[in-house]
């Protein structure tokens, strides 16, 4: 099992979102809190307050793709062969529409198979409270096994 799975499962969502910063820094500058983590799939929660804020008041492009990069992370990490290990390589956006609200960030990867080497694509969504798409981003996964 994935040490980050395994992680989320004992401490819960709110334990394992503060730990976070711990493992890779980074990633606490937009406060994520995950909410769901499972072979497959992994979601969070990107808060709009005024640190992720870009000139215009709304959540920066930049923090969307930190919370994208973590998702897809957590939901490779979670489904790749045990002893597999991963990187990311690259990442395409689109920005869709203006990030007013929190965002609810998605990973679906439940048709994605993981159980191949080399570039897997990771999509992840990042939908305001009103379910409207802001955001969505393509991330390539460099996986190795062994």
């Amino acid at each position: 099992m994935s040490q980050f799975l395994k992680m989320f499962e004992q401490m819960g969502p709110e334990q394992f979102s503060a730990g976070i910063g711990t493992i890779a820094p980074y990633f606490s500058t937009i406060d994520p809190e995950v909410t769901a983590l499972r072979q497959g799939y992994a979601a969070l929660t990107l808060r709009n307050q005024k640190k992720v804020h870009n000139h215009i008041g709304t959540v920066h492009a930049i923090a969307m793709c930190n919370a994208a990069e973590l998702v897809a992370g957590m939901v490779t990490d979670a489904s790749i062969p045990a002893g597999a290990r991963w990187i990311p390589q690259g990442m395409t956006v689109k920005y869709l529409a203006k990030a007013k609200t929190d965002l609810n960030v998605i990973a679906d990867g439940s048709e994605v198979d993981f159980s191949k080497e080399g570039g897997i694509i990771v999509t992840v969504g990042a939908y305001d409270t009103d379910d409207t798409l802001c955001f969505t981003a393509e991330i390539n996964m460099n996986v190795k096994h062994g």
